[in-house]
């Protein structure tokens, strides 16, 4: 049993959703250009891509305490590899992902007003978080 809102559940599930999608065509797109860390299982292996394959793509809730920003959910990118990724394919491959994002987030959130915004090093979901009525 879950302690956290039905609401807030589907909402996050959505949210997943669409880090799914925009980690499968990053997996196409880039997969055979870097070995694959050792301890991580193929593109596909696994029941969620977070666990699986080159990229970790996800957010987590940030209450925004001291942030430009306020509350939000900060955009999680990790590339599984023990290869040296050159900075610039890194800043291409997280504008590819912020770029997919703010296509993606009007469609899953209809009406809530999101943003994908840079904060610091990091990106960071903002603006109508709310769950709808309760």
């Amino acid at each position: 049993m879950s302690l956290r809102h039905h609401k807030a559940i589907a909402w996050e599930r959505r949210l997943k959703d669409i880090f799914d999608r925009i980690d499968a065509e990053l997996e196409q797109q880039y997969a055979d250009r870097f070995t694959l860390h050792p301890a991580r299982a193929p593109h596909g292996a696994t029941a969620n891509p977070e666990d699986d394959g080159l990229f970790d793509l996800g957010a987590a809730f940030s209450a925004g305490f001291g942030s430009q920003h306020g509350s939000g959910y900060v955009v999680q990118i990790r590339l599984a590899t023990l290869q040296r990724v050159p900075r610039d394919l890194i800043e291409a491959i997280e504008e590819q992902i912020v770029r997919r994002l703010r296509e993606e987030l009007p469609r899953a959130f209809p009406g809530q007003h999101l943003r994908v915004e840079r904060e610091g090093h990091a990106f960071k979901i903002i603006g109508d978080l709310s769950l709808g009525s309760v």
